[in-house]
């Protein structure tokens, strides 16, 4: 009889072990499974993320910045509906100037006692052109296209320029009034 019950006990772990194991067996199985529908979707998504898509090709988007006389010279200006900087330099050129670092992206503000842009994120700065004065960031921050119309300043803000530094072609100067 004790043989017996021994016997009994010894299949049951044998039976509660062989359940353990093919559990986890199946749970690694599956995990691998996962973890290779993972690298398969991210490989994909590397692939297509340098593709052109549709909104590359968007049409402009074209904001109404306000009126030349608006903008004194040797001041920068936010307009918050187009997310951007206005710059109108000394010598009456316009510049806008997109809010985003070209780091990593934060908004950097303009500081006008010390008349430069400095990004909170990782303290970089950059000049009244956008150039940049102190790194991380990489380059200078982006530019709009700049239009007029009559007395009036629009930006297209749906294509930024990217850039590596000012130079003076960047400037856009009203029509001169005859």
């Amino acid at each position: 009889m004790a043989l017996v019950k021994m016997m009994i006990n010894k299949k049951k772990k044998t039976s509660e072990s062989l359940g353990r194991r093919s559990f986890l067996s199946r749970l690694w199985l599956a995990l691998g499974f996962v973890a290779l529908a993972e690298l398969f979707a991210g490989g994909f998504a590397f692939i297509v993320s340098g593709r052109k898509s549709d909104a590359d090709h968007s049409p402009a988007e074209i904001i109404e910045a306000g009126g030349i006389s608006d903008f004194t010279p040797g001041t920068v200006t936010l307009i918050r509906a187009g997310n951007l900087y206005l710059s109108r330099l000394e010598d009456g050129g316009f510049l806008a100037i997109s809010r985003k670092c070209t780091h990593l992206g934060c908004a950097v503000p303009w500081i006008a006692e010390r008349k430069q842009f400095e990004c909170p994120c990782h303290a970089s700065i950059f000049d009244s052109t956008g150039d940049v004065l102190k790194s991380p960031a990489p380059r200078a921050l982006d530019l709009y296209s700049i239009t007029f119309m009559r007395d009036r300043l629009m930006v297209d803000i749906s294509r930024p320029v990217k850039r590596s530094g000012f130079i003076a072609e960047q400037l856009m100067y009203p029509p001169v009034q005859g």
